[in-house]
C-alpha cells in the first residue's frame, strides 16, 4: 500500500578516482526514508566499459532479509532512434524467474517514450519525458500516462542533488510515484522502468 519509492545510487570511490564504470548499486526506500530494498547491477567490467550506457545488465532486487525478490533483465538493444526496429527493452521477473511485466521503448523523433506491459504483453501504461533530458537546478520528470495519454498517473523524476554530486559523480536520486491502487506487479515494473530509465538517460560512460 505505497505510492511513491526513492531510489538513490550509491557513491563508488573506485569509479570517482579511475573513471571507470563500476557496478551500479542502490537503496529503495520508503517515503519515511526506511530502506525496503537494496538493488545491485550484475555485469562484467568488459560489458560496463565496452558498451556504456546501452550494455546489457542484470539487476537483482533483494530484500531486507537478503532474499532476491525481483530481477530485471536487458538484453543488448540499439538505443538510437535511427533503428526503431531494435529499441531497448526490460523484463521484470518477480520472483526471479516468473515474468510479470516489460519496460519497451518506443520510437519517438523528439521525446523518450516508453510502454509499460503486464507478463502478457498487454500495454497498461506510458511514460513520455521531456524532449531535452539535461536541466540544472530542477528537477527532471517523465510523466507517466494512461494508455491515451490523455491523463497523468504518476511520474519518475531524477532530483536535482547539487552542483558538486552532479559535476563529479553519476550518483543520482530518484522519485517514482504512482497509484495508490495500482497492481503490485506494476509497481514492480515501474522500478524496472526508473531503471531503464536511469542508465539510457543518466549514466555517463
Amino acid at each position: 500500500q505505497i505510492d511513491q519509492i526513492l531510489i538513490h545510487q550509491q557513491i563508488e570511490l573506485l569509479e570517482i578516482l579511475t573513471g571507470f564504470e563500476t557496478n551500479n548499486k542502490y537503496e529503495i526506500k520508503n517515503t519515511l526514508g526506511q530502506r525496503v530494498y537494496f538493488a545491485a547491477e550484475d555485469t562484467d567490467c568488459c560489458t560496463r566499459n565496452c558498451c556504456g550506457p546501452s550494455r546489457p545488465f542484470t539487476i537483482r532486487i533483494i530484500d531486507n532479509l537478503g532474499h532476491e525478490v525481483i530481477t530485471l533483465q536487458r538484453p543488448l538493444r540499439c538505443s538510437s532512434c535511427c533503428f526503431p526496429c531494435c529499441l531497448q527493452e526490460l523484463e521484470v521477473q518477480a520472483p526471479p524467474g516468473t515474468p510479470v511485466g516489460y519496460v519497451v521503448q518506443n520510437w519517438h523523433a523528439c521525446l523518450p517514450k516508453f510502454t509499460i506491459q503486464n507478463e502478457k504483453r498487454m500495454d497498461i501504461l506510458k511514460i513520455i519525458g521531456p524532449c531535452v533530458v539535461c536541466s540544472c537546478f530542477e528537477d527532471i520528470n517523465f510523466e507517466v500516462k494512461s494508455v491515451d495519454e490523455t491523463s497523468t498517473v504518476g511520474k519518475i523524476s531524477k532530483q536535482w542533488t547539487g552542483f558538486l554530486k552532479e559535476a563529479f559523480t553519476d550518483a543520482d536520486n530518484f522519485g517514482i510515484t504512482f497509484p495508490m491502487d495500482l497492481d503490485v506487479k506494476m509497481k514492480a515494473v515501474m522500478i524496472g522502468a526508473c531503471f531503464l530509465i536511469v542508465s539510457l538517460s543518466f549514466t555517463n560512460t
